[in-house]
C-alpha cells in the first residue's frame, strides 16, 4: 500500500512538473524538441552536426525563411535541460568534418542531446510590439533501433517471436540460428548456458541482418547493449510454441522478453520519446537499393511500423499543457543524396514518397503533417558529365573512402515510376531483374568555409524549414 501511494505521489509530482514546464513553455521562451532518428548507417551524427552548424552560421540556408529574411539575430548553444542525457559532441564531430584531412565521426551508440537558441524577431502584428524572442531547439539523438522497439509494446512474446521466425525464414543470415532454435526444446526445463547460447546467436543473426541492408533488426539493444550487456533482459530469443509451463525454456524466454520490455523499452518511451513534438527520420534508401528487392519491401515495412510508435497530431494549446505533446511534423529523409547527380534527385524524392507512402498516410490521418526529402547533410561530392560510349553519362565525383582516390561515379539510374522497385520488393523477389543499382563510400571533402558559411549540403535548409520554420515566425 506504501508503495503504490509513493508510486501515485511522484506520478503527481511529475505531472505538476510537466504542467509548469508546458506552461512555461507556451508564455515565456518556447522549445521545440526535435528528434532524430535513423537506421543503421543513415548518417544521423553527420545530420546533426551540420544542421548545428549551418543554424549557427546561415549562410547557405536560404529555403530557412526566418535566416533568409535576417529574422535570427543570434544563435548559440546552450547546456541541455536533461541533466541525465549525455550531451552530444557537437564541436569533436564538427572537427573531424571540418579537419585538413577529414573524416567521418563515429556513430552515437546512445541517446544524446544538444540545446540550440535562436534570438528571432516575430513577423505580423507581433513584430511592432515586441523585441526578439528566445526559442530553444532542442535535439535528442537517439538510435533508430531503439524506435522500432516500440511497436514491441503491442506484441506479446508469441506474436514477436511468430512474426520474426516467419520473417527471417529465407534468409541465409538467419540459418545458424534457425538451426539452433530448431534443435531446442521449449517444453524443456531452463537451462542458462542453452538461453545464452540461444541469445547470441540470435544477435549474431541480428548483426548480419543490419549489415546486409535488412532494417527490422529489433529488440534493438541487441545491436547496442550498452551497459544492459548480457544480463537476463537481453538473453532471450525467438522460438515456436506457446502455453509452456513455468520452469520451461520458453516461458523463461517470455518472462525476459517482458522484463526487456518494462524495463528497457517503457523508460525510453516515457522519459524521452513522449516528449518529441518534431521528428525526422533519417533512411539510407540508396542502400536498400543497392541491397536488393528484399531489403527495399524490409524498409518499406520499417517505416509503417516507425509510425506506429509516434503518436501523430496538432500540439493544440490545452492539449500540450493537459495531456502531453503529440508529434506535429515527421520528415522522412533520404540521406547520401550527393551520391546522386542532381538529374536523378526527383526520382529519389518520388522513391521515398512510395516507400513512406503507408506511414504517411497514417499520420496525415491522425492530423500530423508529413513529408518525404531527399536530402545530403554534408555535400562530399561535385557533379561532372563524361562521354560514354558516345553518350553523356552524369556521374558524381568524390573521395573513396577505402582509397583516398578521387574517381567519378554513375551508380545507374533510378526508375522514373517508383513501381519499377516497389512491385518486385512487394514481390519477394531476390534481383532487381532490369537494372543493377550500386553505391560508393566517399570519404568527406576537404572544406574551405567563408565567414558566416556552414557546411555545403542538399535541401538542409529546406528540411529545416519544414521541421521548425513554422515556430520561427
Amino acid at each position: 500500500m506504501g508503495v503504490g501511494l509513493t508510486d501515485l505521489a511522484d506520478g503527481l509530482t511529475r505531472g505538476v512538473e510537466s504542467i509548469g514546464d508546458s506552461i512555461s513553455e507556451t508564455f515565456f521562451e518556447p522549445v521545440i524538441r526535435l528528434g532524430v532518428t535513423g537506421l543503421a548507417r543513415s548518417g544521423k551524427t553527420v545530420f546533426i552536426t551540420s544542421l548545428v552548424a549551418n543554424l549557427l552560421d546561415r549562410g547557405r540556408m536560404p529555403g530557412l525563411l526566418a535566416g533568409a529574411e535576417g529574422r535570427i539575430e543570434a544563435a548559440y548553444l546552450q547546456p541541455q535541460p536533461d541533466d541525465t542525457i549525455p550531451r552530444f559532441e557537437f564541436e569533436n564531430h564538427l572537427a573531424a568534418l571540418t579537419a585538413p584531412v577529414p573524416y567521418w565521426p563515429d556513430s552515437t551508440r546512445s541517446i544524446s542531446e544538444l540545446r540550440l537558441s535562436l534570438k528571432v524577431r516575430p513577423t505580423g502584428l507581433l513584430s511592432g510590439l515586441s523585441g526578439p524572442r528566445t526559442i530553444h531547439l532542442d535535439i535528442v539523438d537517439y538510435p533508430g533501433e531503439w524506435l522500432l522497439d516500440l511497436a514491441l509494446l503491442d506484441k506479446s512474446y508469441a506474436e514477436w517471436a511468430a512474426e520474426t521466425l516467419e520473417r527471417i525464414a529465407a534468409r541465409p543470415q538467419a540459418e545458424a540460428y534457425l538451426q539452433q532454435a530448431r534443435a531446442a526444446d521449449g517444453a524443456a526445463r531452463h537451462d542458462e548456458p542453452t538461453a545464452q547460447a540461444l541469445a547470441q546467436a540470435f544477435a549474431t543473426y541480428l548483426i548480419a541482418a543490419r549489415d546486409a541492408g535488412f532494417a527490422d533488426c529489433t529488440p534493438g539493444r541487441f545491436l547496442l547493449p550498452g551497459d544492459l550487456a548480457g544480463s537476463p533482459a537481453l538473453t532471450f530469443a525467438p522460438l515456436a510454441g506457446g502455453g509452456a509451463k513455468r520452469g520451461t525454456l520458453l516461458r523463461e524466454m517470455e518472462r525476459r522478453y517482458d522484463a526487456y520490455k518494462s524495463k528497457v523499452v517503457k523508460p525510453f518511451f516515457r522519459d524521452h520519446f513522449a516528449r518529441i513534438d518534431r521528428q525526422v527520420v533519417l533512411v539510407d534508401a540508396l542502400g536498400a537499393i543497392h541491397n536488393g528487392p528484399q531489403a527495399v519491401e524490409d524498409l518499406r515495412r520499417a517505416m509503417a511500423d516507425i509510425l506506429s510508435a509516434f503518436r501523430p497530431g496538432r500540439n493544440a494549446f490545452l492539449t500540450r499543457i493537459l495531456l502531453g505533446k503529440r508529434v506535429e511534423k515527421i520528415l522522412f529523409a533520404a540521406t547520401k543524396t550527393d551520391h546522386l547527380h542532381h538529374s536523378q534527385h526527383a526520382r529519389l524524392t518520388a522513391i521515398m514518397e512510395a516507400l513512406t507512402r503507408e506511414a504517411r498516410d497514417r499520420a496525415d490521418f491522425a492530423g500530423a503533417e508529413t513529408a518525404a526529402m531527399a536530402i545530403a547533410a554534408l555535400r562530399a561530392t561535385t557533379e561532372d558529365r563524361l562521354t560514354h560510349e558516345g553518350q553523356p553519362l552524369d556521374v558524381v565525383r568524390g573521395i573513396l573512402q577505402d582509397t583516398g582516390k578521387r574517381a567519378a561515379f554513375y551508380p545507374g539510374a533510378l526508375p522514373e515510376d517508383p513501381a519499377r522497385l516497389l512491385s518486385p520488393a512487394r514481390a519477394g523477389d531476390e534481383k532487381w531483374l532490369d537494372a543493377d543499382y550500386r553505391i560508393m563510400s566517399f570519404a568527406p571533402s576537404p572544406l574551405s568555409l567563408k565567414p558566416g558559411e556552414g557546411p555545403p549540403h542538399i535541401r538542409l535548409d529546406r528540411a529545416a524549414q519544414f521541421l521548425i520554420g513554422d515556430r520561427l515566425s
